[in-house]
């Protein structure tokens, strides 16, 4: 078996970060311009196909041939690219070394992933490479000093043309080098099963209605402009969407000093009834405008391809922490839901680009069309959604993990965890929680503590659910929290054996297990590298690179690691503690259950356009009536996992036209 690793650089008009590799690849004048290449670890050698220069007959070879294992990174850009011209290439043969980074706990990125490893300045990226990327793989704009060209050819900077192939030869010594320093910590088989599936599913896509997308562009333009030409004539402001010019308004209209203008603030004020209609009128428009964002559709509108399907809509270990997929271009996984009804009426309007008719029938405009994102995806003519999602999958598997046998109890039969959680709490039984009795407004604590205290929260987790909101005095946090707790003894073990082991594992070596989780020390002494892992029961691991125990604030052993930062994008040591932990677990088990089930519909013939969280969407030509496609694919989601078969899984879902929050 060989070994030939990768570097392409290419040329099209169409951008890559707002339209996908797929929209950029399929382009007609997309090119590949540079291929970098080693083969078994020898120098670099590069084709300069922009100047003439070919692929030798045994490179082409390679590249289709299972002999040749081809690794890149972030191979499914260099897969696409090369599938363009040599037809669908085979995703086993491939291995993406972005993606065995972000297994072992590393961030994307080729320059950061080699500044976290530690690599030496001659192995990492050369910091013109932007620079260069920007010069020849982009339109540039035409001017009287370029001769009005709108693209950069080599021979128009013979100089800069070196530095950009010596910039891409880098980038296999890099990747090479990333791959060699990763490699104590392999990727199991059956995960890199799972990245040629994605793989696979994110070059699938799926249909969209071009139609809808567009009138809710036309729409919402026409709303947006409406709205800012009546908030100028009422407040004689030049921009009244800008922050600070309305601020100074309403606070001269008001008397009141304004610290911000966000929607709670808004909110509040539209509540004072000393305000006047001018004042009031000024607040909904802000709110309005808040609501007519067309992003989500202007993202369809950039990404969808010349067959009227958008690709690459997911990121499979998008987040390493737990190896869950992320959402990319749309971002699928935090689509607003879809309350409207009846929605075929609002889509047809909204097609039509019906304005008085969809205002009159469903208000808000701006809201309907948010509602709306989701019904965009659709199947195509002939073939029908199948859309199936776990029932409250991290409960149930947090439940597992603890070994919390009521709790297990509740989802092997009648599932109902808020009033069974409600009935422990408070010595209730639980057939008096039902609407129509007094005891039914203690679900409403059983609900919020189910949701907000499984991962060590505590009454600042309670208000952050929307205890608050739900009506719940601040004063009864404190209660909430002591006896959800006590009711669940055996998470809130787990919680402190997982604080514990962790503390021991990090500052003695060894391995430790807590119940079906594997805690361990991993070094490579060879690379200096250091991590602690958590082998799950799908045999997958979870690393934190460099773990070290310092103090809190509370005076206490404080487990930390080095990360990615969420707010700061930066690489940077992370606090994390007991129920963190068990979070982490609990979320990467339920992704295996997910990546498991997705593994078996497509073996089944179901083919999965995409997935959210916990909920897959299949497209498939109906075989027979729905309640029978249906129960199938629930079928298989509530089959038992071959590594927790007595994890109790449920599934429910519907079918239909186009996508939708059911």
């Amino acid at each position: 078996m060989h070994h030939l690793s990768i570097d392409l650089e290419t040329y099209s008009s169409v951008p890559l970060a707002k339209a996908g590799a797929q929209k950029y690849i399929q382009s007609p004048d997309f090119q590949i311009l540079l291929f970098a290449y080693s083969v078994d670890g020898a120098p670099v050698e590069i084709i300069d196909l922009a100047r003439g220069e070919y692929l030798p007959p045994w490179l082409v070879q390679a590249i289709t041939s299972p002999d040749y294992i081809k690794h890149a990174y972030n191979a499914p850009f260099e897969w696409g690219c090369l599938s363009k011209f040599l037809g669908a290439l085979p995703p086993s043969q491939w291995r993406c070394t972005m993606f065995h980074g972000l297994y072992c706990g590393y961030t994307a990125g080729l320059e950061a992933t080699g500044k976290a490893l530690g690599l030496p300045e001659d192995k990492k990226k050369l910091n013109t490479g932007k620079a260069l990327i920007r010069y020849f793989c982009v339109p540039c704009k035409p001017s009287k000093a370029n001769g009005q060209r709108t693209r950069n050819l080599p021979h128009h900077d013979p100089a800069k043309w070196e530095l950009f192939r010596e910039y891409c030869r880098q980038d296999v010594v890099t990747e090479m080098e990333i791959e060699r320093r990763l490699s104590a910590f392999p990727v199991p088989d059956f995960v890199q099963k799972q990245w040629e599936t994605d793989l696979i599913i994110n070059a699938r896509g799926v249909a969209v209605d071009m139609e809808l997308v567009d009138g809710a562009l036309s729409l919402g333009a026409t709303v947006r402009q409406n709205l800012m030409t009546e908030a100028m004539q009422l407040s004689g402001l030049n921009n009244p969407n800008s922050v600070a010019q309305l601020t100074e308004w309403l606070q001269e209209e008001t008397g009141e000093e304004l610290a911000d203008l966000r929607k709670d603030t808004v909110a509040r004020l539209l509540k004072e009834d000393n305000n006047s209609l001018k004042v009031r009128r000024m607040l909904e428009i802000r709110q309005e405008l808040g609501k007519t964002s067309t992003k989500k559709y202007d993202a369809i509108e950039a990404a969808v391809c010349a067959d009227g399907r958008v690709r690459g809509l997911l990121q499979f270990y998008g987040a390493n922490r737990t190896g869950r997929w992320a959402g990319r271009l749309v971002q699928v996984q935090n689509l607003p839901r879809t309350y409207t009804e009846p929605l075929d009426l609002a889509r047809e309007m909204v097609q039509r680009r019906n304005l008085d008719g969809l205002r009159a029938v469903y208000g808000s405009v701006p809201d309907t069309l948010s509602q709306l994102i989701r019904t965009a995806f659709i199947a195509p003519e002939g073939h029908v959604f199948i859309d199936a999602d776990f029932s409250a999958i991290e409960a149930r598997v947090i439940s597992w993990l603890a070994g919390e046998q009521w709790r297990l109890e509740v989802f092997r039969t009648h599932g109902k965890i808020y009033e069974a959680s409600a009935s422990q709490m408070f010595g209730v039984p639980l057939e008096h929680i039902k609407k129509g009795r007094p005891e039914y407004a203690l679900r409403q604590k059983g609900k919020v503590a189910e949701l907000a205290l499984g991962y060590q929260g505590s009454t600042g987790a309670l208000i952050n659910m929307g205890a608050l909101d739900m009506g719940i005095p601040e004063t009864d946090l404190p209660d909430i929290v002591s006896r959800w707790r006590e009711a669940n003894k055996r998470i809130r073990d787990l919680w402190y054996s997982m604080d514990n082991a962790a503390i021991q594992v990090i500052t003695q070596g060894g391995t430790v297990g807590i119940n079906s989780l594997i805690l361990s020390r991993e070094y490579d002494c060879n690379q200096g590298t250091d991590c602690m892992t958590i082998t799950l029961p799908s045999g997958r691991k979870l690393y934190y690179v460099s773990p070290s125990i310092g103090q809190n604030q509370w005076d206490k052993p404080s487990i930390a690691y080095m990360g990615m930062d969420q707010k700061t994008k930066r690489w940077k040591r992370i606090e994390t503690y007991g129920g963190k932990l068990v979070e982490n677990c609990v979320q990467a088990i339920a992704r295996d259950c997910l990546a498991d089930t997705i593994e078996r519909l497509e073996a089944a013939g179901l083919p999965v356009i995409f997935h959210v969280h916990d909920e897959v969407v299949i497209d498939v030509a109906p075989w027979t009536d729905e309640d029978t496609m249906l129960d199938l694919v629930c079928s298989i989601m509530r089959t038992p996992i071959s590594w927790a078969p007595d994890l109790p899984l449920n599934a429910d879902g519907w079918v239909g036209h186009y996508f939708r929050k059911d």
